[in-house]
């Protein structure tokens, strides 16, 4: 098979915070077989390609992306308007997004029955294109937790993307059963909704209970992730020895020191309420309901704190929380970078570095990926423009030349679709309250 020179004016190798100018990286069946200033690169030989880039670097690992939601505007349209099978096909179609955004590797935080792992199944036999996938199953959830939304009376169907436990009894077998299908790794519901009298979120779940869980997955050879706002919740989660803890906008410096201690990775997913923030219009239910707001006032409080933990020495990630409405797949999965250096004062090196080398940390095999070496898949982005100078430029699908997996080049072009046929499958029909007053004030009706 023919080797692919890739001569590049930069390279960011992942390794650390460092560039380097005119390098060659030689890539032989998807393997880095070389990396080396380009005047001593072994020369091509008959039938080798050779290609030129401007700004090489590894491919992006998004840490939270949900292949199971559809680009959902309501958990409704999540979790009753399609079945498992229609969400698999759709998640394997919108996989291919992700990857022609640059996301080489993805980590499925809480998913719908076996989707992620039939996409990631699917993906590994060569059956279709799409990005390395961290497959997970049903979010663990307990009552009053993330995910319990169906009223008591309901209860919770087998359709649901969250598995209801409630016993250790229960959430012992369920992690159990995830193992057994394959996941990579199990999601924990760990904030729940109800709170102390000064505000505070108070956990779903026990300490001991948590340690439990995690004891179990671990002894399983899955991984854990929590989702985890509140202060009690990230120390549970921390003491319990979770990999990764995803938001921590209302934890404190005890909790610094905890995730520290467990070596556990941080991905605080800030897209998700920026672009609540930023993006919404005054009619949509996130303004209306005041949940902007509460977005908003997350990510106020959860700034400075997060920063602390940054200054500690924290790894962090890059997740997006795509699959809604607002973080549609495919569109904002490195915008997380920007939130790094303009919220958190990373470095764009910074940010660069815990989505690539960090982010791989919590894939399958993810010693092969993240960084530009010798002996490592040949996951990479070729840019125009250097994101040092401008990390936004990985949002620009203009500045994005190329995107390549084990050495392979990815189709950049994405194929349309109308979106009231793949989600949004609400029979909502006004987003007003049509009285005379309001009738009259639009100027639709007068007496």
């Amino acid at each position: 098979m023919s080797a692919l020179h890739l001569h590049c004016s930069t390279l960011f190798d992942g390794t650390g915070l460092d560039v380097r100018q005119q390098q060659t990286l030689i890539i032989d069946n998807g393997v880095i077989r070389h990396v080396g200033p380009t005047a001593q690169a072994p020369r091509p030989v008959a039938g080798d390609r050779e290609v030129r880039g401007d700004f090489v670097m590894p491919g992006l690992v998004d840490v939270h992306t949900h292949l199971a939601f559809g680009n959902a505007q309501s958990e409704e349209d999540i979790d009753i308007w399609t079945s498992d099978e229609f969400r698999a096909l759709r998640g394997l179609f919108f996989a291919q997004h992700v990857l022609a955004a640059g996301v080489t590797s993805m980590v499925c935080p809480g998913d719908s029955g076996q989707l992620s792992i039939a996409v990631r199944n699917s993906v590994n036999a060569g059956l279709f294109a799409g990005p390395r996938i961290a497959a997970s199953s049903r979010v663990i959830t307990n009552r009053q937790s993330l995910n319990d939304w169906f009223p008591s009376r309901v209860g919770a169907p087998e359709f649901f993307t969250a598995a209801l436990v409630t016993s250790r009894t229960d959430a012992i077998a369920e992690i159990r059963k995830q193992a057994k299908d394959g996941v990579d790794l199990i999601k924990i519901a760990m904030d729940g909704t109800q709170r102390r009298p000064n505000g505070e979120i108070i956990a779903a779940f026990t300490a001991d209970e948590t340690r439990e869980m995690v004891e179990e997955a671990h002894r399983l050879g899955c991984r854990v992730a929590t989702h985890a706002y509140g202060r009690e919740a990230v120390m549970y989660a921390a003491k319990a020895g979770v990999d990764l803890v995803f938001h921590a906008f209302y934890m404190d410096d005890a909790c610094i020191e905890a995730l520290l201690e467990a070596g556990t990775v941080l991905a605080p997913t800030m897209t998700f309420p920026q672009n609540t923030v930023d993006f919404c219009q005054p009619h949509d239910p996130a303004i209306t309901t005041g949940y902007a707001g509460y977005c908003a006032r997350t990510l106020e409080v959860g700034t400075p704190v997060l920063k602390r933990a940054k200054a500690a020495g924290i790894p962090f990630a890059c997740g997006s929380d795509s699959g809604f409405a607002v973080t549609p797949y495919g569109e904002w999965h490195a915008r997380e970078l920007e939130l790094l250096v303009r919220r958190l004062e990373f470095t764009p090196a910074e940010a660069l570095f815990a989505a690539t080398n960090v982010g791989a940390r919590l894939m399958p095999r993810g010693e092969t990926i993240g960084t530009l070496e010798p002996g490592k898949q040949a996951d990479l982005l070729i840019l125009d423009g250097s994101p040092l100078d401008d990390i936004r430029i990985l949002q620009d699908r203009n500045r994005l030349h190329a995107v390549y997996k084990a050495g392979e080049p990815v189709n950049l072009q994405r194929t349309a679709y109308n979106p009231k046929q793949v989600s949004d499958f609400n029979t909502l029909k006004w987003t007003d309250l049509y009285t005379r007053s309001r009738v009259a004030e639009l100027g639709k009706w007068s007496q």
